[in-house]
């Protein structure tokens, strides 16, 4: 306790240093200042004070506040009053000061020290600031030395050091979450926004399946594997996950879709009530034996097989009309956003994908469309606000196999027209990419190999993966669609609906099975994923919220 008191009283403020100084000058004693930055006390800076405290009789140390601190992103790294202790906690320091302007010009005038030390890099330092301080101090009688500096060390540098070390997903999180765009405000601001918003959601509905076995053995007639199912959960998937995610955002969604008629329509009807009761009104055509079936086979988490249990649809011109027409029905005079996403089961034609964006373009403020499995219905989706391929289903539509991601998505830009596109990467995340400038026509699909000189008309950025694991990632991308489509129809920029839908997906991945993702799920990842960054709290602030629990 008495050491922290010792410590407290060598930071002083500006009246009490300038008391202390007038009573060291009326005994005749000689002042020694220092001043810098002090981010990170190292070897080099404490050779280099106790060399400045050898000097005269008192050593004052003035650091540079964190506000005027101009020594790049992210610094000072260590806050004003945490870099003041441990100035003050050293033996050779006398008192410590905050300096809150830019330099220590007006300080020194004050001061007049009798010396005022700095580093051996200054000697032929043409600096204009360090030039004033030097023309203050010599003008007031005192003497301007430099340190001998026998060891040299830099603490812009071993951050630097530390940052280069450092896991290259926390720089970039770091990076991201400089911008503007991802403030905590601005994005908790943008889910605010989803509530109320009505959504056209367009595309098959599809029973996902987790049937959970015993141990596997090995069958006695043959070397395969048997299984036995234990338990079975069911899933509403596709088209109807996309509009699960929006209900529970807070949104207004209506699924357009198709369901069976006949003998399995009790399980239609069964499926329009599940989804009433989730805050989703369903319109649908009558198509298809029964709702399509994706069974996956588990033994613990891991999933072993997956067996796809349905026919592929046939729509005739007359239902396809009638597709077309509830998904005008559901926009009515115009809606805040549709989505369209085809998961290949035969539903849409390349020429229904083509006909409904034209459709629903002038009744969505925000469209978006999405392909599941590598289709060429994804260059058909002509005209849209988001696409949201993976790399895979990217390079499949673009034939573009061996050049490198913005060359396939400025190739998906400019032969679709659509104005941005949301690349997923697995477990690196995903490419967030627009055009920089105007928007690409189709004179600007690249025709010869990728020499990447064209590719400075995108502007892209990419957000790692958000989830420190893996656990299933089925449904990730639909997460993402939906929650990325919202954040737009809010007015979020690009990279801000591609971050939301990076946490979408990150809440998705961890969990096993295909829920519905909530706002509230969201903010929870997104302050997780914020507190992991390395941070300082000072004791100032730290106390009143001690005081504030207590009470």
């Amino acid at each position: 306790m008495e050491g922290a008191m010792a410590v407290g009283g060598k930071i002083v403020d500006l009246p009490t240093l300038l008391e202390r100084r007038e009573s060291l000058r009326a005994r005749g004693l000689r002042l020694v200042q220092c001043h810098g930055c002090f981010d990170i006390v190292h070897p080099g800076h404490i050779r280099y004070l106790r060399y400045a405290r050898g000097l005269g009789d008192v050593l004052l140390v003035s650091i540079t506040g964190d506000r005027e601190m101009v020594k790049g992103t992210g610094r000072p790294l260590i806050p004003e009053e945490l870099r003041a202790e441990n100035l003050a906690a050293l033996d050779c320091v006398d008192w410590v000061y905050v300096e809150p302007r830019p330099t220590a010009v007006e300080l020194l005038a004050r001061v007049r020290p009798d010396v005022y030390v700095k580093g051996r890099e200054y000697e032929f330092n043409d600096d204009p600031r360090f030039r004033a301080e030097r023309r203050e101090v010599e003008g007031a009688g005192g003497r301007v030395v430099f340190s001998s500096g026998d060891v040299v060390f830099s603490s812009s540098a071993l951050i630097a050091a530390l940052e280069h070390s450092a896991d290259p997903y926390q720089q970039r999180l770091r990076q991201l979450h400089a911008s503007p765009d991802l403030e905590a405000s601005r994005l908790d601001a943008l889910l605010a926004s989803c509530r109320g918003r009505r959504l056209v959601v367009v595309g098959e509905t599809i029973n996902d399946t987790y049937v959970f076995c015993d141990r596997p053995e090995v069958a006695g007639e043959s070397p395969i594997m048997t299984l036995r199912p234990v338990e079975a959960r069911r899933y509403d998937g596709g088209a109807a996950v996309i509009a699960r995610h929006a209900a529970a955002l807070g949104a207004s969604p209506v699924l357009v879709t198709a369901l069976p008629d006949g003998p399995e329509r009790s399980d239609a009807e069964a499926f329009a009530g599940r989804m009433r009761a989730q805050g989703v009104e369903v319109r649908s055509i009558d198509a298809g034996e029964r709702i399509p079936e994706k069974q996956r086979l588990l033994v613990g988490a891991q999933k072993v097989m997956k067996l796809d249990l349905f026919r592929p649809y046939a729509l005739d011109a007359a239902l396809q009309d009638r597709f077309v027409g509830l998904a005008v029905e559901a926009a009515g005079s115009g809606c805040d956003a549709a989505i369209l996403a085809d998961f290949g089961l035969g539903l849409f034609s390349t020429a229904l994908v083509e006909r409904m964006c034209a459709t629903l373009r002038p009744l969505a403020r925000t469209l978006s469309a999405d392909v599941s499995g590598r289709r060429s219905s994804l260059l058909s989706m002509r005209g849209v606000d988001l696409v949201c391929p993976t790399e895979g289903e990217l390079r499949d539509a673009t034939q573009c196999f061996d050049e490198s991601i913005p060359a396939a998505v400025v190739s998906l830009l400019a032969r679709t027209g659509a104005k941005r596109a949301i690349v997923t990467l697995g477990s690196d995340g995903l490419l967030a990419c627009e055009p920089a400038g105007a928007p690409l026509a189709a004179s600007d699909a690249p025709t010869a190999p990728d020499t990447g000189a064209f590719v400075s008309r995108l502007r892209s950025e990419h957000v790692p993966a958000l989830a420190p694991l893996a656990l299933d990632p089925l449904g990730c991308g639909d997460a993402l669609l939906t929650v990325a489509t919202l954040a737009l129809s809010g007015g979020g920029s690009t990279l801000g609906a591609a971050y939301l839908g990076a946490a979408a997906a990150a809440v998705q991945v961890q969990r096993l099975g295909n829920g519905a993702v909530s706002a509230s799920d969201l903010r929870q990842l997104m302050a997780r994923v914020r507190e992991a960054r390395l941070a300082f709290v000072s004791e100032a602030e730290a106390r009143p919220r001690r005081r504030s629990a207590a009470g």
